[in-house]
């Protein structure tokens, strides 16, 4: 028993990885490819990935956003999770990165689920809130440009139904959060921190899953 979370060692995260972890096979081969990136350290762990289609499915959501996509892994695990009728709003700038994704959407049958939409993110929401859509997602999943957070953030959170859920990742910033900043991504994950601590419009809860993954429910 104990009154903290546990350290993971690579022997007890193996351990989890062996008894949990139930990806399609899209979803495997997709985290192999990645793996091999330049940038592969943006990629989100399969625990995060399967935490959040968790999520999904708890939620029942049928409209959800992505900012940030990077190669699709994260867009792909939430379209698995969505009912046939579900769709993902997926924001990123990368026709490079994003191309690596969608071959893998395709082999899981889900591409048609995914929206996605290559300009600033910014752009894209403040559309979305022009065009009559606040209020009307259920799900929203942060991992972009770190400086850009409270943005995203305060879109998303229009965006979303009363309920509704927003996910942030890094949000520990391999602890660096904790420390005194030494460059903007950090002053920048810090500033949100302290921001939703006190945001009385959400319910919140920054869990020690991957880098560091807060979620936000829409009061």
């Amino acid at each position: 028993m104990s009154n903290r979370t546990l350290n993971l060692t690579e022997t007890v995260y193996q351990y989890i990885l062996d008894h949990s972890i139930r990806e399609h096979p899209a979803q495997t081969a997709l985290r192999a490819v990645t793996s091999t990136h330049r940038y592969a350290g943006m990629q989100i762990s399969p625990e995060q990935g399967q935490f959040m289609a968790m999520l999904v499915k708890l939620l029942g959501a049928r409209r959800t956003i992505e900012v940030g996509v990077f190669t699709g892994y994260s867009a792909l695990t939430v379209a698995l999770a969505l009912p046939e009728d579900g769709r993902l709003l997926a924001c990123d700038i990368s026709d490079e990165y994003t191309q690596i994704g969608k071959p893998f959407w395709e082999q899981a049958r889900v591409a048609h689920k995914i929206e996605l939409q290559l300009a600033p993110a910014l752009i894209t929401l403040d559309a979305r809130i022009a065009a009559g859509e606040a209020g009307q997602y259920d799900f929203a999943f942060i991992d972009a440009d770190k400086c850009g957070y409270d943005g995203y953030y305060e879109r998303c959170l229009r965006l979303l139904k009363p309920g509704g859920l927003i996910a942030i990742d890094n949000t520990l910033w391999s602890g660096e959060v904790a420390a005194p900043p030494t460059n903007n991504d950090t002053a920048a994950l810090q500033a949100l921190n302290i921001k939703l601590h006190g945001d009385e419009r959400i319910d919140l809860s920054l869990l020690p899953i991957g880098d560091g993954l807060t979620l936000a429910r829409k009061r």
